[in-house]
């Protein structure tokens, strides 16, 4: 989602920014970027990736010759949990994309990244959006978790509390971590798609691992340009589910006299994993500088 685009689609795109996949077009060598891919990654997900995760993996076959056809996929993930992939053009507005969510439609990019930008993409491509995202809807309650931040979505719209709905997307969507018997496991899209990442979310000693609390959350910036420097912990779907049901109408005013809480913080309140040494983000900032 990109809250600075016009609400007006681009050419070739539908009045709700639908395109069609075009499975057909993918050469080859498109295929073959996302066989690497996806070979790479399944082989390093297991015993890291929460189990619904790999569930759903297995459940829509995306190995299969390569980059799925989503008309295919869409078959069993509408009869699992009544979602459906779209594709679209590249990044939507944010009314496109909390519309799509509520009536449970995942829009992705249909692009693939080239062969030399396999650890790296700017732009989500239909590897982090289909591999990274979809096979977690095929869980019934993380379907209803995101069909309810799409709702929430575009009430916030009309709130001007955006920034803070897009923490709550960044650090469960994209890089949530879940609590197991068996330990830590990864269910965030962003970090199920990056090598890099699925190993330094779970061993890294740097960042701070917390427990889920939905204010602390959306009080939380985040990292766009490198790892996180701090990771929250949900005790399970359902608990995520039911903060997302409550109503927001108390929390956004109370949100506006607070002040951020640092990104690498760990507050009295909070419930702490791993205080890490934020080795790793005071490297990076070194040699930013």
């Amino acid at each position: 989602m990109a809250d600075d685009l016009s609400l007006i689609p681009p050419p070739g795109a539908r009045a709700d920014w639908t395109i069609d996949q075009g499975w057909e077009r993918y050469s080859q060598a498109e295929h073959d970027v996302w066989i690497t891919l996806y070979e790479r990654q399944a082989k390093l997900l297991t015993g890291r990736a929460c189990d619904p995760f790999l569930k759903g993996l297995d459940a829509l076959d995306l190995h299969r010759a390569g980059i799925p056809d989503f008309s295919r996929i869409n078959e069993e993930l509408t009869r699992l949990t009544g979602w459906s992939v779209v594709a679209v053009p590249g990044l939507v507005p944010d009314a496109v994309f909390f519309d799509h969510l509520a009536n449970r439609r995942f829009p992705a990019g249909q692009f693939i990244r080239r062969a030399d930008q396999l650890d790296y993409l700017q732009e989500p491509d239909v590897f982090h959006d289909v591999f990274g995202h979809v096979p977690m809807l095929t869980d019934p309650t993380f379907a209803d978790y995101m069909a309810a931040y799409g709702q929430g979505g575009l009430r916030a719209l009309g709130l001007g509390q955006l920034h803070n709905l897009a923490r709550l997307y960044w650090y469960t969507v994209e890089f949530g971590l879940l609590q197991t018997p068996a330990g830590l496991r990864i269910y965030g899209a962003g970090i199920v798609s990056s090598r890099a990442e699925s190993i330094f979310a779970l061993d890294d000693p740097s960042p701070n691992r917390l427990g889920f609390d939905l204010e602390r959350v959306m009080r939380t910036p985040y990292r766009i340009d490198d790892f996180q420097q701090v990771y929250f912990v949900i005790p399970s779907l359902q608990a995520l589910l039911d903060s997302t049901l409550a109503d927001f109408g108390a929390l956004y005013p109370r949100l506006e006299g607070q002040t951020d809480i640092p990104i690498d913080a760990i507050t009295p309140s909070d419930k702490v994993f791993t205080r890490g040494t934020q080795a790793y983000a005071r490297e990076q900032g070194a040699h930013a500088s």
